[in-house]
């Protein structure tokens, strides 16, 4: 396989992978590119490599932008905008895990202590099994908060533990 059919399939691959993190494929297959490109890309050349619109490559480049995986570039003299992906790869789990917490878990721990509180007084058998069940997913949502939140801190907490290390 030469390195133009290796860039392919991985771009294609991480297209599809990309949907399991609850991004769009061609939002993945971007970052897929931008992660292999030895330098920063224009969006001529997105546009170009993936043959897509250049509607769609805005719209997903500002996407990855705000996910903080893909930031702009600026090249002296040269006034198009040029983009680059982060390279390493535990900030880009980081920085995906902190969104989706964002985008997906604390929404749905609003809303479970929003509808938690229906009539309790009620006592009948359909309300007992909604308030057990709303309480069951409830303390599932609180620990995978807890565990998605330390283990960001954890990250946020690496360089400093691992600074002070080194002065040990």
């Amino acid at each position: 396989m030469n390195l133009n059919e290796a860039k392919q399939q991985f771009i294609q691959s991480w297209g599809v992978l990309g949907s399991s993190w609850g991004i769009n494929r061609t939002m993945a297959q971007i970052h897929a590119l931008l992660l292999i490109a030895p330098e920063a890309l224009n969006a001529d050349e997105i546009m170009e490599a993936l043959q897509i619109s250049r509607g769609n490559a805005n719209m997903n480049i500002r996407e990855l932008i705000n996910w903080g995986i893909v930031e702009k570039v600026l090249k002296p003299g040269d006034r198009k905008e040029y983009f680059s992906a982060e390279k390493d790869i535990w900030k880009v789990a980081m920085r995906i895990m902190k969104e989706r917490k964002k985008r997906e878990l604390d929404p749905m721990i609003t809303v479970i202590e929003q509808i938690k509180s229906v009539d309790e007084n009620k006592k009948d058998a359909e309300t007992k099994a909604f308030i057990d069940t709303i309480s069951q997913i409830q303390k599932f949502a609180k620990q995978a908060d807890s565990a998605l939140g330390g283990l960001i801190k954890a990250d946020e907490n690496w360089f400093t533990g691992t600074l002070l290390k080194l002065f040990k």
